[in-house]
């Protein structure tokens, strides 16, 4: 596989986010067959696996520690801080807490599940807007200088809180959803990257199964699958995107690629400082997305690409208010 920089590491340009394993999209899988896709990765290249506290409320670390932790020098390990769950009488809350003291010992809990001593990248999931970017970037500069972590990242924040935070310590990169149908980085944060030579890792690059051409119907989503509270999602919205597919899929076919290869493949060019990292519970889908890194666009398709997809064609906002208030994105007018 291609390699691109993340802070001091050399990854493959497709890496792999791992929630899915453990959250977010219906029932996640077997202990066994969650293994089994992990270790494939590893067969295939991928040295970048992405997780996060949140995920399964310490779940998917533990899964991630578990499985990986005997083939640790293989590869790049980046998880994150600032939302976690709190249990509360009657189960566990989601809560977003960006004090410096939270983050230190939720890092602890995160290098008992991994079975690590540190961390290669540590990103703040959410800034909690109670707290200065400054005194949560500074915590995390401090379990650096501890030997904790190794790099700092930021997810899901616009470019002017990403400065204000590289004036604090550097940022190796910054995570946010980003595809052709999530635009919102190009009004920004991806030029920004850019500039401060951190990473740009787009999460959602295939547009949570949209882009895939296989996902025709919302009406089947499990209780637990968190695009039911999205707007795209609802069925009348995700009806009227559909009618983007079938030239999408025209374009895929032109190019000799499978379309989640395509949408992938679209990233790919957008910058070398550009790293998708999509999740999947499936082997064969996770075969197909590393695939993506031998696919060559020419310029006139991301032309049609970029004519075809866009945030003028798709309809939908990207999350519902209560969501939406929790991020700090760029939005278009």
């Amino acid at each position: 596989m291609k390699q691109r920089r993340i802070g001091p590491f050399q990854v493959g340009a497709i890496g792999l986010g791992c929630m899915n394993l453990s959250h977010a999209y219906g029932a996640p899988p077997s202990f066994e067959d969650a293994r089994a896709l992990l270790h494939r990765a590893l067969d295939l290249g991928c040295t970048l696996f992405d997780t996060a506290t949140l995920y399964g409320f310490g779940a998917n670390e533990e899964l991630v520690g578990k499985v990986l932790a005997p083939h640790r020098a293989k590869f790049t390990l980046a998880s994150k801080c600032g939302v976690q769950g709190v249990q509360f009488e009657g189960g566990i809350k989601r809560v977003i807490d960006g004090r410096p003291a939270t983050l230190k010992a939720t890092c602890e809990d995160s290098l008992r599940r991994l079975q690590i001593d540190v961390i290669d990248l540590y990103y703040l999931h959410r800034w909690d807007k109670q707290v200065p970017i400054e005194d949560s970037v500074g915590a995390l500069a401090e379990l650096k200088r501890e030997g904790k972590i190794r790099a700092i990242g930021l997810s899901e924040v616009s470019a002017a809180t990403l400065r204000r935070a590289h004036a604090v310590h550097p940022i190796a990169a910054l995570q946010t959803e980003y595809s052709l149908w999530t635009r919102n980085s190009e009004i920004a944060v991806l030029d920004a990257c850019r500039e401060l030579g951190a990473a740009f890792v787009a999460f959602s690059p295939v547009a949570r199964g949209f882009l895939t051409g296989t996902l025709r119907d919302v009406s089947g989503f499990g209780a637990k699958d968190i695009r039911r509270a999205m707007p795209r999602f609802e069925p009348a919205t995700y009806a009227a995107n559909l009618a983007l597919l079938d030239g999408f899929a025209s374009v895929a076919r032109e190019a000799g690629c499978t379309p989640a290869q395509l949408a992938l493949a679209w990233l790919l060019a957008r910058g070398e400082h550009v790293i998708p990292i999509p999740g999947t519970t499936r082997i064969d889908h996770l075969e197909e997305n590393f695939g993506a890194d031998a696919v060559v666009l020419a310029p006139a398709l991301l032309q049609q690409l970029d004519a075809l997809i866009n945030q003028h064609t798709v309809v939908g906002a990207r999350y519902n208010p209560a969501n939406q208030v929790e991020v700090d994105t760029e939005e278009f007018a």
